[in-house]
């Protein structure tokens, strides 16, 4: 068991959340006393605010923070919440609940925390927020995009700026999550070599047809796709930013050169030489 409890890295944490869904069930700007009054409640949602005003506090599963104006907080869905505000003085408060999902797992439910972070840009929250809580109500066409957009800035923002890597880590460590884990960490370390399913399926112990179905369940992508996909990435950081050649990258990423000049065109519309020319 321990061979699978691995560190997740930082390469293998974006992999994951570039596959992080978001929903949004409702935004709104508020201030006043009686609605920030919660006792004990058990919400199935995360709740993620900024605050422009006002004193209080927030418990999640026993442990009490005192956000202040300025600052990001979530309060993660299946967490226990209490919060309180002043009377006299209430919070004047950004808010909005939503769900986050990387595949069928929830990224921040029963986190038994908040996330608290103080941005160093407040006024582009606030704008983001304004944007999030203009496109829930006018309910376009484009609405959602928007909608996601500044809800995923937002929540970048919050968990950077309150050791969400580290949350994050252990998130992925858990029973199911580290198996995933081990096999992108694997990927992103392999590049240069053959990668089969099998070896793949082996390092989890799934027979391969179940492997595949479970890691496009969780990546959205089937894995050949994935390592096609990552084989690119990389090509373009070492065209854009060394001096290696291009037979030399070809070889970093484990393709021969003739077919890695065909899978880069394919990918990016140009041929390896005229990319790093572009982006130099």
């Amino acid at each position: 068991m321990e061979a699978f409890i691995i560190e997740a890295t930082r390469s293998t944490i974006g992999s994951l959340l570039e596959n992080l869904a978001v929903r949004i069930d409702h935004a709104q700007f508020k201030t006043g006393f009686p609605d920030w009054k919660r006792n004990n409640e058990l919400p199935a949602f995360n709740r993620l605010y900024f605050l422009t005003g006002g004193e209080g506090y927030v418990e999640i599963d026993g442990k009490r923070y005192f956000p202040k104006p300025g600052q990001l907080f979530i309060l993660p869905a299946g967490t226990r919440q209490t919060t309180e505000t002043s009377e006299d003085h209430p919070f004047e408060r950004y808010f909005c609940h939503f769900h986050a999902m990387i595949g069928e797992w929830s990224l921040l439910h029963a986190a038994g925390r908040a996330f608290i972070a103080t941005p160093s840009e407040p006024e582009r929250v606030r704008g983001l927020f304004e944007q999030l809580i203009r496109h829930y109500k006018a309910k376009e066409p484009f609405s959602p995009l928007f909608m996601q957009a500044a809800l995923l800035e937002m929540l970048a923002l919050c968990l950077e700026g309150s050791d969400g890597v580290t949350y994050v880590q252990a998130f992925l460590r858990a029973q199911e999550r580290h198996k995933l884990t081990r096999v992108l960490d694997y990927i992103a370390t392999h590049l240069s070599e053959s990668l089969e399913i099998e070896r793949l399926a082996e390092l989890v112990h799934f027979h391969p047809n179940y492997f595949i179905s479970y890691f496009r369940k969780h990546t959205g992508l089937p894995p050949i796709h994935y390592i096609q996909l990552k084989r690119m990435e990389e090509a373009k950081r070492l065209l854009s930013f060394t001096t290696l050649s291009i037979s030399d990258i070809a070889d970093r990423v484990g393709l021969e050169l003739a077919h890695f000049s065909k899978k880069f065109k394919a990918y990016s519309g140009l041929s390896p030489s005229a990319y790093r020319g572009a982006t130099r």
